[in-house]
Protein backbone atom coordinates (compact mmCIF):
# COMPACT_ATOMS: atom_id res chain seq x y z
CA UNK A 1 0.00 0.00 0.00
CA UNK A 2 1.44 3.38 -0.98
CA UNK A 3 1.28 6.36 1.42
CA UNK A 4 -1.70 8.72 1.30
CA UNK A 5 -1.35 12.49 1.72
CA UNK A 6 -4.47 14.24 2.98
CA UNK A 7 -4.34 17.70 1.45
CA UNK A 8 -6.59 20.68 2.23
CA UNK A 9 -8.39 22.93 -0.23
CA UNK A 10 -8.69 25.75 -0.92
CA UNK A 11 -5.05 26.83 -0.72
CA UNK A 12 -3.91 24.61 2.13
CA UNK A 13 -0.27 24.64 3.22
CA UNK A 14 -0.36 20.92 2.33
CA UNK A 15 0.34 22.13 -1.23
CA UNK A 16 4.03 22.05 -0.31
CA UNK A 17 3.78 18.43 0.78
CA UNK A 18 2.40 17.49 -2.65
CA UNK A 19 5.40 19.20 -4.23
CA UNK A 20 7.73 17.37 -1.83
CA UNK A 21 6.24 13.97 -2.74
CA UNK A 22 6.58 14.76 -6.44
CA UNK A 23 10.25 15.65 -6.00
CA UNK A 24 10.88 12.42 -4.09
CA UNK A 25 9.50 10.42 -7.08
CA UNK A 26 8.20 7.60 -4.87
CA UNK A 27 4.71 6.07 -5.04
CA UNK A 28 2.00 8.00 -3.20
CA UNK A 29 -1.71 8.75 -3.33
CA UNK A 30 -3.76 11.81 -2.46
CA UNK A 31 -6.98 12.36 -0.54
CA UNK A 32 -8.78 15.69 -1.07
CA UNK A 33 -10.07 17.37 2.11
CA UNK A 34 -12.40 20.33 1.70
CA UNK A 35 -11.98 23.09 4.29
CA UNK A 36 -13.69 23.88 6.58
CA UNK A 37 -16.47 21.30 6.01
CA UNK A 38 -14.72 17.95 5.59
CA UNK A 39 -11.62 18.79 7.65
CA UNK A 40 -13.84 19.13 10.75
CA UNK A 41 -15.90 16.02 10.02
CA UNK A 42 -15.92 12.97 12.27
CA UNK A 43 -14.48 10.92 9.42
CA UNK A 44 -11.39 13.11 9.04
CA UNK A 45 -10.97 13.46 12.79
CA UNK A 46 -10.32 9.72 12.80
CA UNK A 47 -7.28 10.57 10.69
CA UNK A 48 -6.26 13.73 12.56
CA UNK A 49 -8.14 14.66 15.75
CA UNK A 50 -6.79 18.23 15.49
CA UNK A 51 -8.79 18.62 12.23
CA UNK A 52 -5.96 20.13 10.19
CA UNK A 53 -4.10 19.25 7.02
CA UNK A 54 -1.72 17.92 5.92
CA UNK A 55 -1.67 14.41 7.31
CA UNK A 56 0.24 11.48 5.87
CA UNK A 57 -0.80 7.84 6.20
CA UNK A 58 2.34 5.77 5.81
CA UNK A 59 2.54 2.50 3.91
CA UNK A 60 2.05 0.56 7.14
CA UNK A 61 -1.02 2.55 8.21
CA UNK A 62 0.50 4.99 10.69
CA UNK A 63 -0.57 8.64 10.52
CA UNK A 64 1.81 11.60 10.76
CA UNK A 65 0.45 15.14 11.06
CA UNK A 66 2.01 18.61 11.25
CA UNK A 67 4.11 19.71 8.28
CA UNK A 68 7.46 19.82 10.07
CA UNK A 69 7.00 16.27 11.37
CA UNK A 70 5.83 15.11 7.96
CA UNK A 71 8.80 16.63 6.11
CA UNK A 72 11.24 15.29 8.69
CA UNK A 73 9.70 11.85 8.08
CA UNK A 74 10.10 12.23 4.31
CA UNK A 75 13.53 13.86 4.50
CA UNK A 76 15.61 10.65 4.78
CA UNK A 77 13.99 9.44 1.54
CA UNK A 78 15.42 12.45 -0.24
CA UNK A 79 19.01 12.53 0.98
CA UNK A 80 20.39 10.86 -2.16
CA UNK A 81 18.52 13.44 -4.27
CA UNK A 82 19.97 16.20 -2.06
CA UNK A 83 16.44 17.19 -0.99
CA UNK A 84 17.34 16.78 2.69
CA UNK A 85 20.30 16.05 4.95
CA UNK A 86 21.30 13.42 7.47
CA UNK A 87 20.37 14.19 11.05
CA UNK A 88 23.34 15.23 13.15
CA UNK A 89 24.99 17.22 10.37
CA UNK A 90 25.39 20.98 10.15
CA UNK A 91 23.32 21.02 6.96
CA UNK A 92 20.47 19.22 8.73
CA UNK A 93 20.50 21.87 11.45
CA UNK A 94 20.24 24.59 8.79
CA UNK A 95 17.44 22.64 7.08
CA UNK A 96 15.50 22.26 10.32
CA UNK A 97 16.10 25.89 11.28
CA UNK A 98 14.66 27.15 7.98
CA UNK A 99 11.67 24.82 8.33
CA UNK A 100 11.02 26.28 11.78
CA UNK A 101 11.28 29.85 10.47
CA UNK A 102 8.79 29.11 7.70
CA UNK A 103 6.42 27.39 10.11
CA UNK A 104 6.45 30.13 12.74
CA UNK A 105 7.43 33.54 11.39
CA UNK A 106 6.44 33.14 7.73
CA UNK A 107 3.32 30.97 8.11
CA UNK A 108 2.28 32.79 11.28
CA UNK A 109 2.35 36.19 9.60
CA UNK A 110 -0.65 35.17 7.48
CA UNK A 111 -2.78 34.10 10.48
CA UNK A 112 -4.58 37.46 10.91
CA UNK A 113 -5.44 37.49 7.21
CA UNK A 114 -6.86 33.97 7.33
CA UNK A 115 -8.90 34.83 10.41
CA UNK A 116 -10.32 37.93 8.74
CA UNK A 117 -11.12 35.86 5.65
CA UNK A 118 -12.81 32.98 7.48
CA UNK A 119 -14.86 34.86 10.11
CA UNK A 120 -17.75 37.27 10.07
CA UNK A 121 -16.49 40.54 11.53
CA UNK A 122 -17.63 44.13 11.73
CA UNK A 123 -16.14 46.08 8.78
CA UNK A 124 -13.89 48.17 11.04
CA UNK A 125 -12.59 45.10 12.86
CA UNK A 126 -11.98 43.23 9.59
CA UNK A 127 -10.05 46.17 8.14
CA UNK A 128 -7.95 46.57 11.28
CA UNK A 129 -7.12 42.86 11.30
CA UNK A 130 -6.32 42.91 7.59
CA UNK A 131 -3.99 45.89 7.98
CA UNK A 132 -2.27 44.19 10.91
CA UNK A 133 -1.86 40.98 8.91
CA UNK A 134 -0.41 42.76 5.91
CA UNK A 135 2.12 44.51 8.12
CA UNK A 136 3.16 41.14 9.60
CA UNK A 137 3.48 39.58 6.14
CA UNK A 138 5.64 42.46 4.95
CA UNK A 139 7.91 42.12 7.99
CA UNK A 140 8.22 38.35 7.46
CA UNK A 141 9.12 38.92 3.80
CA UNK A 142 11.80 41.41 4.80
CA UNK A 143 13.35 38.85 7.14
CA UNK A 144 13.22 36.13 4.51
CA UNK A 145 14.71 38.51 1.91
CA UNK A 146 17.73 38.96 4.18
CA UNK A 147 18.02 35.24 4.96
CA UNK A 148 17.84 34.26 1.30
CA UNK A 149 20.29 36.82 -0.05
CA UNK A 150 21.56 35.92 -3.51
CA UNK A 151 21.36 32.15 -3.01
CA UNK A 152 19.39 30.35 -5.74
CA UNK A 153 17.48 28.27 -3.18
CA UNK A 154 16.65 28.73 0.47
CA UNK A 155 19.60 26.65 1.66
CA UNK A 156 22.08 27.19 -1.12
CA UNK A 157 22.88 25.81 -4.55
CA UNK A 158 20.19 23.14 -4.82
CA UNK A 159 16.55 22.79 -3.91
CA UNK A 160 15.39 20.91 -0.83
CA UNK A 161 12.04 19.96 0.71
CA UNK A 162 12.24 23.29 2.54
CA UNK A 163 11.66 25.05 -0.79
CA UNK A 164 8.62 22.85 -1.39
CA UNK A 165 7.11 23.94 1.93
CA UNK A 166 7.94 27.56 1.18
CA UNK A 167 6.00 27.75 -2.09
CA UNK A 168 2.88 26.35 -0.44
CA UNK A 169 2.85 29.36 1.89
CA UNK A 170 4.33 32.01 -0.42
CA UNK A 171 1.39 31.78 -2.83
CA UNK A 172 -0.87 33.14 -0.07
CA UNK A 173 0.62 36.57 -0.79
CA UNK A 174 -1.42 36.67 -3.99
CA UNK A 175 -4.45 34.98 -2.43
CA UNK A 176 -4.71 37.72 0.22
CA UNK A 177 -3.25 40.58 -1.85
CA UNK A 178 -0.91 40.94 1.09
CA UNK A 179 2.33 42.44 -0.22
CA UNK A 180 3.98 43.65 -3.40
CA UNK A 181 6.68 41.07 -4.02
CA UNK A 182 8.57 43.48 -6.26
CA UNK A 183 9.83 45.08 -3.03
CA UNK A 184 11.59 41.78 -2.22
CA UNK A 185 13.51 40.77 -5.35
CA UNK A 186 15.26 37.76 -3.80
CA UNK A 187 11.99 36.25 -2.61
CA UNK A 188 10.29 37.10 -5.89
CA UNK A 189 13.06 35.38 -7.86
CA UNK A 190 12.65 32.19 -5.82
CA UNK A 191 8.86 32.21 -6.13
CA UNK A 192 9.02 32.62 -9.89
CA UNK A 193 11.53 29.78 -10.22
CA UNK A 194 9.38 27.47 -8.13
CA UNK A 195 6.17 28.38 -9.98
CA UNK A 196 7.87 27.19 -13.18
CA UNK A 197 8.67 23.80 -11.62
CA UNK A 198 6.63 20.84 -13.00
CA UNK A 199 5.81 19.59 -9.49
CA UNK A 200 4.40 22.97 -8.50
CA UNK A 201 2.34 23.13 -11.69
CA UNK A 202 1.10 19.60 -10.90
CA UNK A 203 0.06 20.63 -7.38
CA UNK A 204 -1.85 23.63 -8.73
CA UNK A 205 -3.67 21.38 -11.22
CA UNK A 206 -4.55 18.89 -8.47
CA UNK A 207 -6.00 21.62 -6.25
CA UNK A 208 -7.98 23.12 -9.14
CA UNK A 209 -9.13 19.68 -10.34
CA UNK A 210 -7.62 20.19 -13.78
CA UNK A 211 -5.81 17.48 -15.77
CA UNK A 212 -2.56 16.91 -13.88
CA UNK A 213 0.59 15.26 -15.21
CA UNK A 214 2.82 13.83 -12.51
CA UNK A 215 6.57 13.84 -12.85
CA UNK A 216 6.81 11.78 -9.66
CA UNK A 217 5.10 8.69 -8.27
CA UNK A 218 1.46 9.82 -8.09
CA UNK A 219 -0.89 6.80 -8.16
CA UNK A 220 -4.24 8.59 -8.04
CA UNK A 221 -6.71 9.95 -5.53
CA UNK A 222 -8.65 7.99 -2.91
CA UNK A 223 -11.87 8.76 -1.08
CA UNK A 224 -11.72 9.68 2.60
CA UNK A 225 -14.00 6.76 3.44
CA UNK A 226 -11.61 4.32 1.80
CA UNK A 227 -8.61 5.86 3.57
CA UNK A 228 -10.35 5.55 6.96
CA UNK A 229 -11.11 1.91 6.20
CA UNK A 230 -7.43 1.33 5.36
CA UNK A 231 -6.42 2.69 8.75
CA UNK A 232 -9.04 0.55 10.48
CA UNK A 233 -7.72 -2.59 8.78
CA UNK A 234 -4.11 -1.66 9.61
CA UNK A 235 -5.01 -1.27 13.28
CA UNK A 236 -6.94 -4.55 13.44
Amino acid sequence: MSPILFYGVPSGCSFGSIVALEWLARPYRLCRIEMPSVVTSDAYKRINPVAETPSLMTADGRVISETIALLNHLGPLGIERRLAFAQGTHDFDRWNQMLAFLNTTFFGSFSPLWYAYEHELEPEAKQALTDYGRAKVEKAHARLEALLGDRPWLLGEHRTLVDAYFIGIARWTKYHDAVDRRAFPNVRRLVEKLEADPAVKFAHAIEQQRPAVSAGGFEGEVRLEDAVESIRRAAA
